[in-house]
């Protein structure tokens, strides 16, 4: 099995390790600031296959972001919304998993100086599905936020989770 890739605008192939670089450069760019690290899928089934999107976003809150994606294919027309749901959190419980305790904790040591100058740093899983009356995927909120708070991660339905239904949705298409 390959390594996941991700790319974004300016590079086509990173390894997470890349990825990760990216990331920590753009914090110390910075190191006194508000951080969220958010990550987020999205899918869009096609005619024979269902493709997903997984994001990553670093946000210095008023001042910029870095982000990248993963693509996943699946060979098949995934139609069943709780199938599809269930497996974008899996996607993004992958990604969170391959942010482990020591890259985290290098993270943290960036912004851990600047604490009492305000410095934040938070890590959220963006999961593409609602609460309101009139949304089919309100059923699985407990369910999915259960499984992204059990990763360790800060869960967001909509309309708070823009990486998997603004960021992650968009190269979905």
């Amino acid at each position: 099995m390959q390594p996941r890739t991700f790319y974004n605008l300016h590079h086509k192939e990173m390894l997470f390790e890349d990825v990760f670089r990216n990331i920590k450069s753009f914090m110390e760019q910075q190191p006194i600031a508000d951080y969220k690290l958010m990550l987020g899928t999205d899918s869009q089934v096609h005619p024979r296959l269902t493709r997903f999107i997984t994001g990553i976003v670093i946000q210095r809150l008023g001042r910029g972001v870095w982000a990248c994606a993963t693509k996943t294919i699946v060979e098949r027309k995934m139609t069943q919304l709780h199938e599809r749901i269930s497996y974008e959190t899996s996607l993004t419980e992958e990604i969170a998993s391959l942010f482990t305790e020591h890259h985290k904790d290098e993270l943290i040591q960036l912004i851990l100086p600047h604490i009492y100058d305000g410095a934040t740093f938070s890590i959220e899983g963006h999961i593409d599905i609602g609460a309101g009356k009139k949304n089919r995927t309100r059923e699985f909120v407990r369910e999915m936020t259960g499984r992204i708070e059990s990763s360790g991660l800060e869960p967001k339905i909509k309309p708070d989770s823009f990486v998997a239904s603004s960021y992650a949705n968009r190269y979905t298409k």
